[in-house]
């Protein structure tokens, strides 16, 4: 018995992203594919994922706002200019001078369609290698609403009979739920012998991209469908409200995902994470609780109610809040503690130390075990440049004290309340900075007396 052939080897991967809509429904001057979900542009997004292939090219098809995306994307991606839009095929066809020379398997993506997996893309590039060698592969869902969406007619093997748009579809195709997503995978030297084939004969005058699929069916080609299961994961967005919407089904999933990996979220509903947000086991969130970029939390950490946590990093057991705000540059070694109504920003505060009331602390370095006094400052900012303060281990610093930087707090120091500390404290030392309290017995009494009289008469 012969073997059955097997697949073929992946060559090359370019990945093309279509992202020249002008996106209008926005309302926006920000490009649309610009617009953050969890803290993250969507087409970061979408390239994040796209990277886990490690595509040889990656070409962005721009139209409106094209220097938005010149200057997001630097060198990681060749911009081509799509102008005017023709459509989607016409789209593709402008990403042929930036792939000339290119051999290999060209994967075509939309900028507002951020999340797709990597493991389905990886699908549509194996199903495009497979021994029947398909001209065009093409990603196909089942949504709970069919709409308008174009429909993908196929066999149970796969293999596409027809591509439809819902306007021209008759009864029957309509009743077929497989809907195309728009995305697809072609050889780059079949790719553009298509699209060179496309016409525009349409109500739009446009160049449709599946019509790519139809004329490689006529030339008796074998063209397929890879079918994910997860609707989400072709979603465009369009609007603010799609945009809203794909936010909140991100955050419910990685809530979930942050429960299922041992932390504990009160109130999952009010806890919003970001893109990159890190969490420890057994580490617990309060309600209402907002993580941007940048945050690393290690085991047995507490986060309660209301606080706001940016650029931070916090060590195992360490306890931030309730009201507090960690902006870029905080860090909490383990054990350290900042309570309620607490600023940090690129500050250390180390082990064991605490800030626990209504505290400002920037760009400061807190030693392990000391205790900044309810109502302290660090005056970090002239007007012109930050200056630096620096607090010894086991330093007291009395409350309702202002530390002038550039400032040392020695080892062990103490200041007592109510300092404006502007030079340095030596290690071991009490440093009080208060003017000499003026005593007038009976004063206020006589003042009272007084004004209660002016007031009677009037005056």
């Amino acid at each position: 018995m012969n073997a059955s052939p097997s697949p073929l080897a992946p060559g090359p991967l370019a990945i093309v992203v279509l992202a020249a809509g002008k996106g209008t429904r926005m309302k926006s001057e920000l490009h649309k594919v610009l617009h953050p979900i969890a803290g993250r542009p969507m087409l970061e997004h979408l390239l994040a994922s796209a990277a886990q292939l490690a595509p040889a090219r990656q070409v962005v098809v721009a139209g409106h706002g094209c220097e938005q995306l010149e200057a997001a994307l630097g060198t990681r991606a060749e911009i081509a200019v799509q102008e005017p839009q023709l459509g989607t095929g016409h789209a593709v066809l402008q990403a042929g001078k930036a792939l000339a020379g290119f051999s290999g398997d060209v994967l075509i993506l939309y900028a507002d369609v951020p999340f797709v997996r990597p493991e389905t893309m990886r699908s549509m590039i194996a199903r495009l290698n497979a021994p029947d060698a398909p001209a065009v592969v093409v990603l196909g869902f089942e949504p709970a609403e069919v709409l308008h969406y174009g429909r993908v007619i196929a066999d149970e093997a796969g293999r596409i009979v027809k591509m439809v748009e819902h306007k021209d579809a008759s009864e029957a195709e309509r009743a077929c739920r497989l809907c195309n997503s728009g995305l697809m995978v072609v050889k780059s030297h079949e790719l553009f012998a298509l699209l060179a084939r496309l016409g525009n004969d349409n109500s739009q005058g446009e160049y449709y991209l599946p019509d790519v699929v139809n004329i490689a069916l006529g030339d008796g080609r074998v063209c397929a469908v890879v079918v994910t299961g997860d609707s989400d994961e072709v979603a465009g967005i369009n609007s603010r409200a799609e945009l809203a919407d794909m936010e909140g089904k991100w955050q419910a999933k990685r809530r979930r995902q942050a429960m299922d990996d041992g932390a504990s979220l009160i109130a999952p509903e009010t806890v919003w994470f970001s893109w990159d947000t890190k969490l420890g086991r057994d580490v617990l969130v309060e309600p209402n609780v907002f993580f941007g970029p940048g945050v690393t939390v290690a085991d047995g950490a507490k986060i309660r109610a209301f606080c706001h946590l940016e650029g931070a990093s916090l060590a195992a057991n360490t306890e931030v809040g309730p009201f507090a705000r960690l902006r870029p540059g905080a860090v909490l070694e383990e054990g350290a503690k900042l309570g309620n109504f607490v600023e940090i920003k690129k500050s250390v505060l180390g082990k064991g130390a605490k800030a626990n009331h209504l505290s400002y602390i920037g760009d400061a370095e807190v030693g392990a075990g000391a205790n900044i006094g309810a109502g302290t400052i660090t005056c970090n900012f002239d007007g012109y440049f930050k200056y630096k303060t620096v607090i010894g281990a086991g330093a007291f610093i009395g409350s309702n004290s202002s530390l002038i930087a550039p400032v040392k707090i020695g080892r062990d120091a103490i200041v007592g309340a109510g300092s404006a500390v502007s030079r340095d404290v030596a290690d071991g030392e009490l440093r009080l900075v208060r003017a000499e309290q003026l005593v007038k017995p009976g004063w206020a009494d006589r003042f009272h007396d007084a004004m209660k009289k002016r007031k009677a008469e009037g005056k």
